[in-house]
């Protein structure tokens, strides 16, 4: 068991740095305005089984699901960004409120996988981790095998539950805070979803330039 709790230990420092679960409440607090508390636990609920789901998918099939469409890491680093900017950009300018337009159970629903599972929580960086932990477990000689097997759906649970423990104490953080706080939150989250989508495309940009250079010089050295 000394094994287990060390594999888990490892994997849950090396997840949450990428998890970043303060950044989530922040940005679920500014998404949630005008839901009721019950509204607002069943999104963190949603939020965290999603989380959950999508690591697990991604540490059996991610590598190779991406190998089928030809996703790489950088085009998904990318895709990524451009989809924060978008919800950064709306969040930054919201459009002004109409009371005549009734948002449905969907509408008010659509946040708990997007943004907030992905990419807010389980982004880019959080699938490019799982895939290559992924390949190098599988090659591992310091833990049991039967450790290998059971650490990875534990610590991605245990991931999902330090996530959506955080994201149901996002009531005592609003009573702090108020309407004000949460408007100004929710623009400043808006303000980081924009630089960090950009962030995200830059990185995928760099790491295609640096691929196309090493084949180049990979070609040259050949020649």
């Amino acid at each position: 068991m000394g094994h287990l709790f060390d594999a888990i230990t490892l994997g849950l420092l090396a997840l949450l740095p990428l998890i970043n679960p303060p950044t989530t409440v922040a940005l679920f607090l500014a998404l949630s305005q005008g839901l009721s508390r019950e509204e607002k636990n069943q999104q963190a609920l949603l939020t965290a089984v999603n989380v959950f789901l999508i690591m697990i998918i991604t540490y059996y099939v991610g590598a190779l699901i991406m190998d089928i469409f030809n996703i790489s890491i950088p085009g998904l680093r990318i895709a990524g960004g451009g989809i924060l900017i978008i919800i950064g950009a709306r969040m930054l300018f919201p459009q002004p409120p109409q009371p005549s337009v009734a948002r449905n159970e969907a509408e008010r629903a659509s946040f708990a996988f997007v943004p907030l599972a992905m990419p807010s929580t389980a982004g880019p960086g959080t699938i490019a981790l799982i895939i290559s932990a992924s390949s190098a477990l599988k090659h591992n000689t310091t833990f049991p095998a039967w450790v290998i097997q059971v650490a990875p759906p534990l610590i991605f649970l245990a991931t999902a539950l330090i996530l959506w423990g955080c994201l149901r104490a996002s009531d005592l953080i609003m009573k702090v805070t108020g309407r004000s706080g949460i408007d100004a939150v929710s623009r400043i989250m808006g303000f980081l979803l924009v630089c960090m989508g950009v962030q995200f495309a830059i990185n995928g940009s760099l790491e295609i330039v640096q691929t196309l250079i090493n084949n180049n010089i990979q070609l040259l050295r050949n020649s």
